[in-house]
């Protein structure tokens, strides 16, 4: 599986690369940035992308925005990082088309479990 991460952090970036690859086994590019990550996901084509909620510039929802303004991205699994886990704010993720919501800070060693399980529900 090809993972795209997005996230202002390069220290996110790095311990979510280390996880899915070592861990999940699976290939990893990386975004810091929404309008970066646009550009990655149209170029690469990933089956998933991991974003990060709270970014400068363009935030979590509106690359997800923007990410579904391209047919050939308008189905791609997205699935948010974030700390902000209130019931009402994972709702509004979801009703934006997330798929799922891994909570910020996440556990490196379950990270590809936590998301073969948002994926397989």
């Amino acid at each position: 599986m090809k993972v795209l991460i997005v996230d202002d952090e390069a220290d996110i970036r790095r311990i979510g690369e280390l996880s899915l690859q070592s861990v999940g086994g699976w290939q990893v590019l990386l975004a810091e940035s929404g309008a970066e990550g646009v550009e990655a996901a149209k170029a690469h084509r990933p089956d998933l992308i991991l974003m990060d909620m709270m970014m400068p510039e363009m935030d979590g929802l509106t690359t997800l925005e923007q990410l579904r303004k391209e047919p050939e991205l308008e189905c791609t699994p997205v699935v948010f990082m974030t700390a902000k886990v209130q019931r009402e704010e994972i709702s509004r993720y979801l009703e934006a088309g997330a798929v799922g919501v891994v909570h910020k800070p996440f556990d490196p060693m379950t990270l590809p479990d936590e998301i073969r399980k948002i994926l397989s529900d």
